[in-house]
């Protein structure tokens, strides 16, 4: 994960392959037909071997750290702080069943959700299937309405294509401010569309890739273009096939610059990029092997035809293998060249014979194919499969995946790899599963997660925007909960545990800024209509303290909090009133020596930052 530059030179191809191979004819390993004079497949690994060995100093047999074949971390996630004390178990009461689902399918059930969910079949599980069914097709959900909200709101950069973002805020070198713009665009269109987009699944899921296939969206170079990242290789393949988006990836301008395989080349290689393609992106750092020979790498039991994990070498050949892959950024070497979008340079290319993840690539292959057949052996490996789909179902079930679930899920992932909906097929056995469905509170919403949800049950109709006062107040607090969209700087993306989001910190800011949506006006208007709200669904003969926490659990919640935990709420919103009789009157008025009467609305307010700031309001 931590970003390291390859300082081993590998010697050029032309001065180290043999001579027939030099001539550029491959040699494939079942053609007994060839020439004497070709060198065999033996006689191809043999010198594989011996470069090995001149480069980076392996004499086989070699591996830090664990036995061969070892996995580690694979239920954990990753490593669990020490010296932390041992969490206090809550038990909370199970929303009903439409509130459970909605809460991990999407960012948070509202009243108009409910009754779309509901009203889909005629059991739970129809429902499920039917709502799955519903959000995947969400093209043809009509969304036009966010899409609208976003273009009212003065987003200028969201639609630009790659060339049209390279010319308005990269190439003329222009002010920060100008520079950046997309990538700040990009950031509060996340929390426009996760509050208000129809098409809820689908951003619950872009936000899952975006966090795998992390790019630091503040970083100088990705941020201009970062819409092109979002939109056209992100948002584009999102329950597609694994395999295209791998490549969407690789050919990204912004992930390019990210992990520096844009300066990537046979005299200066960089393995940056091929590492977290291993590491983070496809077969996890539970199946990395170290630096062990790789012809004595064990086959994996799923499939003997495939290693059981890499190597560092494989992320050396990795690195080999994508020389060259580069944009046209007006390089000294080629300064007519100077739009932003995806190049191959061959004459950057290390085109010598290769020997990664089991598989021999021969030399001189066609433009971009090693990179291609890199990706393929990743795409279609069983430990890959497995990793992904642990990943998918951390997400959206628990943070420690049944093993079966993620076996089941795996074999379809890798039966489909080369199917254009893959992603799709599996989503759909996950979010089917008898595991998604009987969970509850394994999950605790992170600080975008709750942020959103509690924006989405307010019923807010306010629009983030840039250049504008109180969205760069919302920004500034959203920046201490550490969970601002796609602002993690290390390339692994934001943790997805419990733990990880478990500190005082984290949850103390986010409290305030939910604190802040209940209380927040401009220009005389609340962000959350929360005492219009109360009106029009609480008649005024009716507000007691008893019927206001009742009407607002089940908004904000779905459902009533156990007995106990209730009661504090009902005698905050009483005071020295009678909760089940005294009317709480519509006013805020002061009243400070009869505190059932004094700044009613404010009280109101309070008690909803109250309900949202609950671990009934932050589990999912």
């Amino acid at each position: 994960m931590t970003r390291r530059t390859l300082t081993v030179r590998r010697t050029q191809y032309r001065t180290r392959a043999p001579l027939a191979l030099r001539r550029g004819r491959p040699v494939a390993e079942d053609n007994p037909g060839d020439t004497p004079s070709a060198p065999t497949a033996e006689s191809l690994r043999a010198a594989v071997r011996q470069r090995h060995r001149q480069l980076y100093g392996l004499r086989g047999g070699e591996r830090a750290g664990l036995p061969i074949g070892t996995e580690r971390d694979q239920a954990s996630g990753g490593q669990v702080a020490q010296g932390m004390s041992e969490p206090r178990l809550l038990t909370l009461p199970a929303p009903p069943f439409a509130v459970r689902m909605l809460n991990r399918l999407s960012y948070g059930a509202t009243p108009t959700t409910l009754a779309e969910f509901n009203a889909l079949g005629g059991d739970d599980r129809q429902r499920l299937a039917n709502y799955v069914d519903w959000q995947l097709d969400w093209n043809a959900i009509d969304d036009s309405a966010v899409e609208n909200r976003l273009a009212g709101a003065g987003y200028t950069t969201l639609g630009k294509s790659l060339p049209q973002l390279w010319a308005d805020h990269v190439a003329p070198d222009p002010d920060y401010a100008i520079r950046m713009r997309p990538a700040n665009e990009v950031q509060r269109a996340a929390f426009v569309r996760a509050v208000y987009s129809r098409r809820q699944l689908r951003e619950v899921l872009v936000n899952f890739w975006h966090d795998h296939f992390n790019v630091l969206v503040t970083e100088f170079s990705a941020g201009p273009l970062f819409p092109h990242y979002t939109r056209d290789v992100i948002r584009a393949n999102a329950k597609g096939n694994f395999r295209t988006l791998l490549e969407a990836v690789a050919t990204s301008t912004s992930m390019l610059y990210f992990l520096d395989n844009i300066n990537n080349s046979r005299s200066g290689p960089n393995e940056n990029w091929a590492r977290e393609l291993l590491e983070l992106h496809t077969l996890g750092a539970e199946n990395y092997l170290g630096f062990t020979d790789p012809f004595q790498v064990p086959p994996c039991p799923e499939d003997p035809s495939y290693p059981i994990g890499y190597t560092d070498i494989d992320v050396y050949e990795t690195a080999a293998a994508f020389t060259g892959w580069s944009a046209k950024n007006g390089h000294w070497e080629f300064p007519a060249e100077n739009d932003g979008t995806f190049v191959y340079r061959q004459s950057w290319h290390d085109a010598g014979p290769k020997f990664l993840l089991g598989r021999m690539l021969y030399p001189e292959q066609p433009a971009l194919k090693d990179g291609r057949d890199v990706l393929d052996r990743l795409a279609s490996h069983p430990r890959v499969a497995k990793f992904i789909c642990r990943k998918l179902i951390r997400r959206f079930v628990t943070d420690t995946p049944r093993q079966a679930l993620v076996e089941s899920a795996a074999a379809l992932f890798r039966a489909n790899w080369q199917r254009p909906d893959q992603i799709e097929i599996v989503l759909r056995h996950i979010l089917n599963s008898d595991d998604f469905i009987n969970s509850w509170g394994w999950k605790n919403r992170r600080p975008f997660e709750a942020t959103v949800a509690a924006m989405r049950a307010l019923g807010q109709d306010w629009t983030l925007r840039v250049g504008h006062d109180k969205s760069d107040e919302f920004i500034w607090r959203m920046g201490f909960t550490g969970h601002m969209p796609y602002n993690w700087a290390a390339p692994n993306g934001y943790p997805d545990t419990g733990v990880a989001w478990s500190g005082a910190n984290s949850l103390a800011m986010t409290w305030k800024l939910l604190n802040w949506l209940t209380e927040t006006s401009e220009a005389g208007v609340p962000l959350s209509p929360i005492v219009a709200t109360t009106r029009s669904g609480v008649p005024a003969s009716q507000w007691t303290a008893n019927t206001l926490v009742a009407f607002w659990c089940d908004r904000l919640l779905g459902y009533q909090p156990e007995p106990a935990r209730r009661q504090v709420l009902v005698n905050f919103m009483a005071q020295n009133g009678d909760p089940a009789s005294y009317l709480i009157t519509d006013t805020d008025a002061w009243a400070i020596n009869d505190l059932k009467r004094h700044y009613n609305h404010q009280r109101l307010r309070s008690l909803v930052s109250l309900i949202l700031m609950s671990p009934e309001f932050m589990a999912r």
